[in-house]
């Protein structure tokens, strides 16, 4: 049974939406894509490449599958990690409107969402079966209790509007952190993993 991790980009006020380029998603009328480029460094490249060194496959949302169909399969170069492994790998796509993708080794899940991807964890074996990015997707999982852990990429910069990847009235949840790092350029990695319900208390007053 595969882990499924989801890793993401985040900006200091939670906003996930298009860090890698302008025009990656406008939607809602969003003018800051690519607000990650000017952090990119080695710490970064280097947790990148571990963690897909770990891949066994991967479950994309519609959204970020084109986006990497458009560019990753014209990356060849046989020393590139992440091009090798997302143009060798499966990869699943949840979309109710993709009927012939022309991506090698694709799968699309069209129906029954959450039992599909509880089934895909099950049959998935030698790695982690891996979410980047797309967010509804991420969102929906969360729901259903199927994400294992969480890779966030906190990067020093506020956006102030923007889709973001925890929703207003999400269930309340807590998380154990495993890991965190941070890179030359100020990119905060941190590694977390569900915790069960958040809990709430108060402070006792002193005597």
């Amino acid at each position: 049974m595969a882990k499924l991790t989801l890793t993401t980009f985040l900006s200091l006020d939670g906003v996930m939406q298009a860090p890698g380029g302008p025009d990656e998603d406008r939607s809602g009328g969003f003018e800051y894509g690519g607000w990650t480029v000017p952090f990119a460094d080695e710490g970064m490249m280097q947790f990148i490449n571990e963690l897909f060194g770990r891949s066994a496959a991967f479950l994309l949302g519609r959204r970020t599958y084109d986006i990497f169909a458009a560019y990753w399969p014209k990356v060849t170069a046989p020393d590139h990690l992440v091009a090798s492994r997302l143009n060798a790998l499966p990869k699943y796509v949840v979309s109710t409107t993709l009927d012939s993708p022309m991506w090698h080794d694709t799968t699309v899940i069209s129906t029954d969402v959450a039992e599909e991807i509880a089934r895909l964890k099950e049959r998935t074996e030698g790695g982690e079966l891996q979410i980047h990015g797309s967010g509804a997707l991420a969102r929906s999982l969360m729901a259903h209790g199927l994400i294992d852990e969480y890779n966030l990429l906190v990067y020093p910069v506020v956006l102030g509007r923007g889709a973001r990847l925890f929703p207003e009235g999400g269930q309340p949840t807590a998380f154990e952190r495993t890991e965190a790092r941070e890179t030359p350029s100020g990119i905060s990695i941190h590694t977390y993993r569900p915790a069960g319900p958040a809990r709430f208390g108060s402070f006792p007053l002193d005597a």
